[in-house]
């Protein structure tokens, strides 16, 4: 009979007690050399058998018996050889019993080998004890591979009651499924036991049971299961096939998406080695900053080799396979790494397809340091690129991708404002391009195409992209008048706030007719503003209205300043008169004195001939201080 005591919440203690069968009689002419016998198809061995070991012993690579009786069975399980007796095993394990053994080439019994054997010389080792009526200890690390083991052994009820296959599979069901960290051990060990484990459904009903309790609102067992950094570590350990169950399971229960995108970052930031390396923004170019970069990305470990490659391909592949589909699950800054990862990996180009839509969805939420991705090729496994022509550090096509479906997006979305989205795009499309210019082997036309990938209403304000066009020019010197007229095309001076117009007519840099036409422009704001009009409306930035509205205000105070000068003008213009006046009368007599001779200094001076405030912003510049100037008054005056 068999007796089944809990040790502890996580294991049993299995003791068996063999009730042996009857032993027939021999006769004299039977052999005494303790053959087995069958005996109405069952087996009957000598009475010199029935003593059970209570010992083994283990040398290397064999395992003995320590026994009165000698052996008669050689078991090689992979690379260890068990001793043991033929009965003990034939009476547990149906498929012992069915085999043809070979006689040993000692000729001291019978020799087999388990090929392909779950569990390996552990779980055998196990079962031997077990077949031999030694206490067993089940616990979570071990009872997959007995369960497995003992399937492949055929110890079932039918060829013995309370046989290896139910003990295994109560404990599995009772015991360990009720526990979140057991059946994630048990899980674990699972990995090593395909097919067995997955014919067994050890596999799919510890799957359920992950995602039954993780989903569960409020966890009534006492493992914290609803603690999302614990279970997402949890999870994050399995291996990637296991994963992928788990979170399929998940969402099919209702679990939101922004859990399910939390767990998939937590398992991509554990298994992918360059999802934690932050690419800054450029400091210096060439091929050594190129190699130092890459190495860093591509992960520490170049002597894992092509099979490491392709794990690590395979688990980019599958993560990207159950991402959400909702734009908000995961954050854009994940969705460039994973591209990032995915080309480094050489994944498909599907996958990498798929990667810059979902980027393209959610632009606007991205910065400029996720968006330097490395130029190198995907098929030389992450080996820079080595033509002149492509020999840029970062992947311009990549980004240019990505604004395409941006802009596809936004036009599914056309019923909605989507002005916001475009302006804050315009300003990180500007941004990145003020840190690609940089690159001395950057292209006109890549810049040209890149910049122009937006349409020219989605900026609201051209400073950015004077910005990195004057950058560009900083990296290219030696480019031509036609290439450097070519590159100013693309802005629009109409949109350059008054600080850029000052900084670009004073650029030596631009061509001539930009800064002539970024001249012409400013004072046409200007006078628009003096005359008390709008100046063209080119979209709501905020930029845009902070400088208006600075604008109107220096206006009104130049003209209150103007006015004030005006009427001091006209009240000193009136003194003058008066004076001239009452001096005439009393020195008529006096034409040549050094008083009159005075006086007609101070007529044919400039300041008492300005006749009308219609002159009066031509020679205002000769007033001295003592008006109350605060502000450098020939410059507001030549802007009126």
């Amino acid at each position: 009979m068999f007796r089944l005591t809990a040790t502890t919440s996580c294991s049993f203690t299995v003791s068996m007690k063999k009730s042996l069968p009857p032993v027939q009689s021999q006769s004299s002419e039977s052999d005494s050399g303790g053959a087995d016998q069958v005996y109405n198809q069952s087996i009957i061995a000598p009475p010199t058998a029935m003593s059970i070991t209570d010992s083994f012993e283990k040398n290397d690579h064999s395992w003995f018996v320590n026994s009165q009786i000698p052996t008669d069975l050689s078991i090689q399980v992979q690379d260890i050889t068990f001793t043991v007796h033929k009965y003990p095993l034939v009476s547990k394990c149906s498929y012992i019993g069915r085999l043809e053994l070979q006689p040993s080439i000692s000729n001291l019994g019978y020799q087999l080998k388990l090929e392909n054997f779950p569990g390996g010389p552990e779980a055998f080792e196990i079962i031997l004890k077990f077949c031999y009526g030694l206490t067993l200890d089940l616990n979570p690390s071990n009872i997959a591979p007995l369960r497995c083991a003992s399937e492949f052994l055929e110890m079932s009820e039918e060829l013995d009651d309370g046989n290896l296959i139910s003990k295994t599979e109560a404990f599995l069901t009772f015991v360990v499924l009720s526990s979140w960290k057991d059946t994630i051990t048990v899980l674990k060990s699972c990995e090593t036991l395909s097919p067995w484990a997955e014919n067994l459904q050890i596999v799919r009903r510890c799957c359920d049971s992950i995602a039954w309790k993780a989903s569960r609102d409020n966890s009534t067992i006492g493992d914290m299961v609803n603690d999302e950094g614990c279970w997402f570590d949890d999870v994050a350990s399995l291996r990637i096939d296991h994963f992928m169950r788990i979170i399929t399971a998940i969402r099919a229960r209702g679990t939101k998406p922004e859990i399910i995108g939390k767990c998939i970052m937590q398992y991509a930031e554990r298994w992918l080695p360059g999802m934690d390396v932050e690419l800054e923004g450029p400091r210096g170019y060439g091929y050594g900053k190129n190699e130092l970069q890459f190495s860093i990305l591509i992960g520490r470990n170049e002597d894992e080799g092509i099979e490491h490659s392709q794990e690590q391909k395979s688990i980019i592949e599958s993560l990207v396979s159950i991402l959400p589909p909702q734009p908000g699950a995961v954050p854009c800054k994940f969705l460039l790494k994973m591209l990032k990862m995915a080309m480094v990996y050489s994944a498909s180009q599907a996958l990498i397809s798929e990667l810059e839509k979902r980027v393209g969805m959610m632009l606007e939420n991205a910065n400029v340091n996720d968006l330097l991705i490395p130029n190198y090729k995907s098929e030389d496994q992450g080996k820079f690129v080595n033509s002149l022509e492509q020999r840029t550090m970062h992947d311009i096509e990549v980004i240019q991708r990505i604004v395409e479906y941006f802009l596809m997006h936004e036009q599914e979305l056309q019923q909605l404002p989507q002005t916001t989205g475009k302006s804050s795009v315009s300003k990180l499309l500007d941004s990145y391009l003020t840190e690609v210019a940089k690159d001395p082997n950057l292209s006109i036309t890549k810049f040209q195409v890149l910049a122009e990938a937006l349409p020219e209403k989605a900026r609201t304000c051209d400073d950015g992209l004077y910005g990195a066009i004057d950058t560009y020019l900083k990296a290219h010197p030696l480019l031509s008048e036609h290439d450097r007229k070519r590159l100013c095309r693309i802005m629009n001076c109409g949109k350059l706030s008054f600080d850029a117009c000052s900084h670009a007519a004073q650029n030596d840099r631009l061509p001539l007719r930009t800064v002539i036409q970024v001249l012409f422009c400013e004072q046409i704001k200007i006078r628009a503003a003096m005359q008390g009009k709008e100046p063209v409306a080119s979209g709501n930035s905020s930029e845009q209205e902070i400088t208006q509205t600075s604008t109107k205000t220096e206006i009104t105070t130049l003209r209150a300043e103007l006015e004030s000068v005006k009427t001091q003008m006209t009240e000193l213009q009136r003194d003058y008169f008066e004076l001239q006046h009452e001096y005439g009368k009393k020195n008529k007599h006096m034409n040549r004195s050094p008083w009159n001779f005075g006086w007609t200094k101070i007529r044919t001076s400039a300041l008492f001939h300005r006749k009308s405030e219609g002159n009066l912003s031509g020679h205002v510049h000769k007033i001295p201080n003592s008006l109350g100037h605060k502000m450098n008054f020939r410059r507001r005056l030549s802007m009126s």
